[in-house]
């Protein structure tokens, strides 16, 4: 009972905030926003560290190396094991998706993951600058449901999955 009213809820809230994106602006951004997702901005990060000689960088490196070497595995396994329909595959006929998946299943949603990996690996080295990446990192799992390709519990899996597989890789190098 209480599994089927989560499922009504999160149908509904998606609903409510796809809604939004029929404004031309909000569907721009939410596509420009998930594509910082996308996974070559986080290589630009890491070379700036770098570049700039940010006393953690090497450390930071190897922090979110291994969180993604944590996170990379238990999205594909959830994923390829729960088999939740997208959004557009499950409201056929309500709704259309702005944008094509990269792959079949929705939970947990991949690009927040990430995400949060990055954000949480982030606060690990520079707390200064927290705020400003878990905001991204929420805007990019806001962006996914706003492109119609995720619900927000999808969301709320993969920014558990990032921020729990950076807390692990931390244990493990400590």
């Amino acid at each position: 009972m209480w599994l089927q009213r989560l499922g009504v809820w999160d149908q509904r809230c998606f609903l409510m905030l796809f809604s939004k994106s029929e404004r031309k602006r909000i569907h721009q951004l939410s596509f420009w926003c998930s594509k910082t997702g996308d996974g070559p901005l986080y290589l630009v990060l890491v070379a700036l560290l770098f570049a700039f000689e940010l006393t953690h960088a090497s450390a930071f490196t190897e922090l979110l190396l291994l969180s993604f070497a944590i996170e990379l595995p238990l999205y594909l396994v959830l994923k390829n094991s729960i088999r939740r329909q997208r959004p557009y595959q499950l409201m056929a006929g309500m709704m259309q998706a702005h944008i094509e998946a990269s792959d079949k299943f929705s939970l947990p949603s991949g690009h927040t993951a990430a995400a949060f990996v990055v954000a949480s690996t982030l606060l690990s080295f520079y707390p200064d600058w927290a705020w400003l990446a878990f905001s991204w990192a929420g805007l990019i799992g806001l962006s996914r449901i706003l492109l119609g390709v995720h619900f927000p519990l999808d969301i709320l899996a993969g920014s558990s999955l990032g921020l729990s597989s950076c807390l692990v890789a931390q244990q493990i190098l400590h």
